[in-house]
């Protein structure tokens, strides 16, 4: 077997954990909740973590927060206390909270001393219960430190010493080294990064299971090393470490304009192994000037170009104790500022799924191509049996036009592996530094029949937990979620990318921007997002401009951009909002300042951002296929409403952090712009400049309109213009986000189903009934007569539309936050659109918590269950009345006449 190609387990069925299981429905996550709270005897405190992370080794701060589940079938059930004891290896206390009254169980900081780098402990948490129970302490939780100063690192970067043409793809360099290990190891402790991307073997065994390790972040700033538990994999004697890297986002070709080298052009490993003994001594194993360098197998491989393999010239052994290095070359030290190194927040990249090919098909032109049933983000994996120089290509596509490969959507983006076989009797190959786009693959060049098992598509995606689910009774509706599920994981390879498959795969600021909610109920995005937020403040220009793309490569050309550059206010907002997280506030305030900050000195006096570039309302679906830009509402309409959105979130965040001046400075600045966008946008009626949905949604959803009667003159016109429209959508990027939720505060509920539910192009279920698996780009992506649109820029996975899945978990489930990080919960679910049943499941970071309802006849049935340590704020379709009730599970029956 192929060292790329490691064993991965399907994901189980029945397992919500499992970040590749999509299809759970919330029918077995309530399930999963009730058998969990009926296991539960009294109350138990469960899943203490640190820093949101279930792993806690190699934490990179000094002071990491604690989080914990409590678990009770108790109703009402609230914590009023808490005791954390942290203690060491060896048993000995190192502190102790005491008891707290409290009822905080997320992200309770820590008070104890800080952490020194290795540093190892474990924390167990108890808490005392509003009916006077106290639980049992929590199972030990164990925490590492990882090296949290430069100071701690012996080893050097190292690549090799070769001169290479860096202006085109080269051979992917193999490093190793051979070391003695003595007997009675504890423990071993491996510190690795790359410039470029790596992975590493220990005795010819892959050290971990990540994908495309170190990852990509802005490097000259930010590169995060990993921490690995390699103790399994030494043994007494020889042993040798190895490592491949290859250029990835480093130095490979980056970007629409196809540079290659942004960041540097030369690849280098960093590589500390730290083995302990049980004699208390420790031996260092770091990459020097002792290690050796050769090419291998991999003769290139680029993330837009692919990989090309020849096993013909494999060097059997390379990373085991006795591999004849003697015709390897030397390795030349590398510079790069170690101070830049920082532990990663955010789970690795790793393979999470297999899927069979759905059916083989037979091409007009007599190619070979599988088809997936799925559009995915990965690579392939072949098992093969064939004579020595056999050379196999796989290409990939996301669609087929005219049964063909449709490549053209790639625009210079090759995406395609080939493989050269060795010879042997059975072959198992899986290309390692790249990733594709696809649905289906065309195969060339395959020796014999093609089995049905011997190729499987491999997915790949930051490995995140799930915690969001919802369904409801409409086939259709679920697969529109479901794409929009499929559309996330494929795009949060790392970073959060605009598109998998063409010549960009970029963190496009405006993308996450508008994303940003839906992301956060589906999967535990808070430390991924954190990350990137680390990266936007960092590669954000000195007058304050936010890149368009992060990271940052386009050097520096970003403009000052509405919608774009407000990421960086709404995203950590966001993240609060959902996580209760005020660290990543305060991590981020210097960097939302400066952007809201510079716009309204661009706005000036007039109080109006009215100069400048505009992507406005990117892809209205009225733009001409070649000028996505060219939107029915005004850009500068747009930019100035989303400042003042953007002013209004930091006067509130402003008092959040009790920074009252910065609270009120915003405040004006909102107030300033309200009322300079009511001067030049809006009629004394209420009717806008710019006269459509996008426009009217803004102005409802912003509060951009002084008087009552403007607002209701404003509703009205957005409800005529979505009837006008025969229902179909009438937005791009801005307006997707808005345009339900202002139909529904409105009084117009009915229109905002009757939008979702339209199938007609342009709409959400259009690309459905044209057999979409993922969300698109354009909203004609594909258009009615099966043909691909003719724009360059046309994408069939790219997520900014599936926006609308916030809108499906709140109003439609039912299910929101009414507090930050859900401490208060709002159940408000409004049937309509004809469904007769609709679920929203999401596990808080109290535990899970669920909203539904079903009509039974004439009546309408609620649901809910809140989890304990929280309350939730109840509000009944068709009535009045507001609940408030406790934690447990609950039920309503009320019919429309309240």
């Amino acid at each position: 077997m192929r060292t790329g190609a490691p064993a991965i387990a399907q994901p189980a069925e029945d397992n919500p954990d499992h970040p590749g299981r999509t299809k759970l429905s919330c029918i077995a996550v309530s399930a999963y909740y009730r058998q969990m709270v009926s296991d539960a005897s009294g109350v138990a405190v469960t899943r203490v973590r640190f820093e949101r992370n279930d792993d806690a080794l190699g934490v990179g701060t000094s002071t990491p927060r604690i989080s914990w589940i409590s678990e009770t079938a108790a109703r009402d059930w609230r914590q009023i206390a808490y005791e954390i004891l942290v203690t060491t290896d060896g048993g000995v206390e190192l502190w102790s909270s005491g008891r707290v009254d409290a009822d905080a169980s997320v992200l309770v900081p820590w008070e104890g001393p800080p952490l020194v780098s290795r540093q190892r402990c474990s924390a167990r948490v108890r808490v005392w219960g509003n009916g006077g129970e106290v639980s049992p302490w929590s199972a030990p939780a164990p925490l590492e430190a990882g090296l949290l100063d430069a100071a701690d690192w012996a080893a050097r970067f190292v690549g090799p010493a070769w001169d290479e043409d860096t202006s085109a793809m080269q051979p992917c360099p193999l490093l190793r080294r051979e070391f003695t290990v003595g007997a009675s190891v504890e423990r071993a402790r491996l510190y690795v990064t790359a410039l470029g991307v790596y992975e590493v073997e220990i005795n010819g065994e892959r050290a971990d299971d990540h994908v495309l390790a170190p990852g990509w972040t802005s490097y000259h700033h930010r590169l995060r090393y990993q921490t690995l538990d390699v103790t399994p994999l030494l043994r007494q004697g020889a042993n040798a470490i190895g490592a491949v890297l290859g250029d990835g986002w480093y130095r490979g070709r980056m970007g629409f304009e196809g540079r290659r080298n942004l960041y540097g052009d030369r690849l280098a490993l960093l590589a500390q192994l730290e083995i302990a003994y049980a004699d208390g001594s420790v031996e260092v194993i770091a990459t020097d000037e002792t290690w050796r360098a050769a090419t291998g197998p991999i003769l290139s491989s680029g993330i837009y170009e692919g990989e090309t393999y020849d096993a013909r010239i494999e060097r059997s052994g390379w990373s085991s104790a006795g591999h004849d290095d003697a015709t390897w070359t030397s390795v030349a030290f590398v510079d790069y500022d170690l101070r830049a190194l920082v532990a990663p927040v955010s789970p690795p990249v790793r393979r999470t799924q297999l899927l069979s090919p759905r059916e083989v098909l037979r091409s007009p032109s007599g190619k070979t191509i599988l088809d997936f049933g799925q559009n995915l983000v990965g690579r392939l994996r072949i098992i093969l049996s064939g004579p020595a120089g056999t050379t196999i290509t796989l290409r990939h596509a996301e669609v087929l036009e005219d049964g063909e490969l449709c490549a053209r959507p790639l625009r210079n983006a090759q995406a395609t592996d080939r493989y050269t076989s060795g010879g042997a009797a059975t072959e198992m190959w899986e290309p390692r530094f790249t990733f594709h786009g696809f649905r289906y693959a065309e195969i060339d060049g395959w020796p014999g029949s093609l089995a049905p098992d011997a190729i499987q598509a491999v997915v790949c995606h930051t490995d995140l937990e799930r915690t969001g689910w919802f369904e409801c009774s409409d086939a259709d509706v679920n697969r529109l979620h479901e794409n929009i599920v499929w559309g996330m994981r494929g795009n949060f390879l790392d970073v959060p990318t605009d598109c998998p498959q063409r010549d960009e795969r970029l963190g496009w600021t405006g993308d996450i921007n508008v994303f940003s909610p839906t992301a956060c109920f589906l999967y535990d995005v808070g430390a991924f997002l954190a990350s990137w937020l680390a990266d936007l403040a960092a590669d954000q220009h000195h007058d304050g401009v936010v890149p368009f793309v992060v990271p940052d490569v386009m050097s520096g050309r970003s403009l000052a951009t509405a919608c774009w550059g407000d990421a960086a206010v709404i995203v950590p907002w966001t993240l609060y909002d959902r996580y209760a997280d005020s660290g990543i506030l305060e991590a981020q305030y210097d960097s939302m300042c400066r952007w809201v900050d510079h716009v309204a000195e661009l706005a000036g006096e007039s109080h109006l951002w009215d100069r400048g570039f505009q992507f406005g309302d990117w892809l209205d679906p009225a733009a001409p296929p070649d000028r996505p830009r060219d939107a029915r509402t005004d850009t500068h309409l747009v930019a100035t409403a989303c400042l003042v959105h953007s002013a209004d979130v930091l006067s509130r965040l402003g008092t959040l952090l009790e920074r009252f001046g910065d609270a009120t400075r915003f405040a004006r600045l909102a107030h300033d712009v309200r009322r300079g966008f009511a001067r030049e946008y809006v009629t004394s009626s209420g009717r806008l400049a710019a006269d459509t949905q996008t426009a009217y949604a803004l102005a409802l959803q912003y509060a951009l309109l002084p008087t009552e009667g403007q607002r209701q003159h404003a509703a009205e016109r957005l409800a005529r213009l979505v009837h006008q429209n025969a229902y179909r959508i009438g937005t791009g990027f801005v307006g997707t986000p808005l345009i339900c939720d202002a139909l529904c505060d409105a009084g117009y509920t009915d229109m905002a189903y009757r939008i979702l539910m339209e199938r007609s192009c342009p709409s959400w279920l259009y690309a459905v009934t044209m057999g979409a698996t993922t969300i698109w780009e354009r909203w004609d992506s594909m258009l009615p007569d099966g043909s691909v649109n003719p724009g360059e820029m046309t994408s069939f996975n790219h997520y900014a539309f599936g926006a609308v899945g916030d809108w499906l978990h709140r109003v439609v489930g039912g299910l929101a936050p009414d507090q930050a990080g859900y401490k208060r919960i709002a159940i408000a679910p409004r049937p309509g659109g004809g469904l007769t049943s609709a679920r929203s499941g999401l596990r808080t970071p109290y535990g899970m918590a669920e909203s539904s309802w079903h009509v039974e006849g004439e009546r309408t049935v609620v649901r809910a269950i809140i989890p304990p340590n929280t309350t939730a704020t109840v509000r009944l379709p068709w009535s009045p009345e507001t609940l408030e009730v406790g934690s447990g599970q609950h039920e309503w029956t009320v019919d429309q006449s309240g």
